[in-house]
Order: structure tokens, then C-alpha cells, then sequence
């Protein structure tokens, strides 16, 4: 599901919440802690996009890290460049804003930076590049869908400059991320 669609009561995981098919509609078993647990993780590990390695390592470092473990998976999942990008509206969906890393679009602080995981710090300022600027997507495209979208308070999106400034730290009302499946990933890496 990507874009708009996929937030709309027309998204086919709103419709029909069973998957498709002559055997979709079953009586669905109760899962054990681990089936919580691992689909937890992967709800997760795919709304941001990443891989298993990458996902399991990031994890692995905030739990190590003195600060309290779920907060800081959430920090770290929310600061990633390609999130950032995604969350100031100039993409409308996060492969989309890692595509747009990828491919150079985007610098932090005047300088390319063409690594989706790039952990942007406060005071970091991100925008586009001078010469992507004048192409069509960010010319007549962006401008339509950064009108519909709300950039966290920790992001200061400067629409006619397509730049934007972090100016704090991820907080858990704006992510997006429940706290019990953030619980449930520590306990699924912890076995």
C-alpha cells in the first residue's frame, strides 16, 4: 500500500480485513507470545522499510545504550534521513523517500547525502538539491502534496525553500510507533 490510498477508507486493508481468496475468511487462532512478538517486529521493521540485519542491530544498540531501550529504538527509527523526508511531505511514501536518497536528491547541512539510514541530529538542516530543485517532481508535484501534510513539531518544513530544520528530538506521540510493539520487539530480540 502506498500513498494517499493507503490512508483513505477505500484502502483494500480497510474494506476487507481478511486476506483475499476463497479461504480468507477463516476463524483466526489465537496467537502465542511469539507470534505477537514476531508480528510486532515485522509490522514495524516493515513500516520503516528496513532489513532484518539492519533492523535487528539497531535494536540491539539502543537496548546496549544507557538511555531507556523502547524510547530509544523509537529516536532512532524516527531520525533516519528517509523518514525525515517522508515526514516533511516530500515523498508520499517512505520507498519513495528512500529512492529520493538514494539517488542524490537530498543534502543535510549543503552536502549530498545518498544514505537512507543517515541519523540526522538536531540542528541538522535537509533539503534539495539545487539542481533536482528545478526538475518536475519537486517543481509541480511536491508543492501539491506538501499541502496536505503536517510535519511533526520536532521539523521546521520551510515549503517555498523545500528545506527543513530539525529542531528537537523525536517524541512518541508523533511516530506512530505503539509503545507495546516497541516492548514487544525487546522481548522478541532478547530470547
Amino acid at each position: 500500500m502506498k500513498g494517499e490510498r493507503s490512508f483513505s477508507p477505500k484502502s483494500a486493508t480497510v474494506r476487507r480485513m481478511y486476506p483475499p481468496g476463497m479461504h480468507g475468511k477463516k476463524f483466526a487462532r489465537k496467537l502465542s507470545d511469539y507470534g505477537t512478538q514476531l508480528r510486532s517486529k515485522q509490522k514495524v521493521k516493515k513500516m520503516y522499510r528496513m532489513m532484518e540485519r539492519q533492523f535487528k542491530n539497531l535494536v540491539k544498540s539502543a537496548v546496549k545504550s544507557s538511555a531507556e531501550s523502547g524510547i530509544e529504538i523509537m529516536k532512532s527509527l524516527e531520525r533516519r534521513l528517509d523518514n525525515v523526508v517522508y515526514r516533511t511531505g516530500l515523498a508520499q511514501s517512505r520507498d519513495q523517500a528512500r529512492q529520493l536518497v538514494n539517488h542524490g536528491h537530498i543534502t543535510v547541512n549543503g552536502r549530498k547525502v545518498s544514505i537512507p539510514s543517515y541519523k540526522v541530529m538536531a540542528g541538522d538542516v535537509i533539503g534539495v538539491r539545487e539542481g533536482s530543485v528545478k526538475t518536475k517532481y519537486f517543481s509541480s508535484l511536491v508543492p501539491q502534496w506538501i499541502k496536505n501534510v503536517k510535519a511533526p513539531n520536532w521539523i521546521e518544513f520551510d515549503n517555498n525553500k523545500l528545506s527543513a530544520k530539525i529542531s528537537g528530538i523525536p517524541t512518541l506521540e508523533n511516530s506512530g510507533i505503539d509503545m507495546n510493539d516497541i516492548n514487544s520487539i525487546i522481548e522478541f530480540y532478547s530470547r
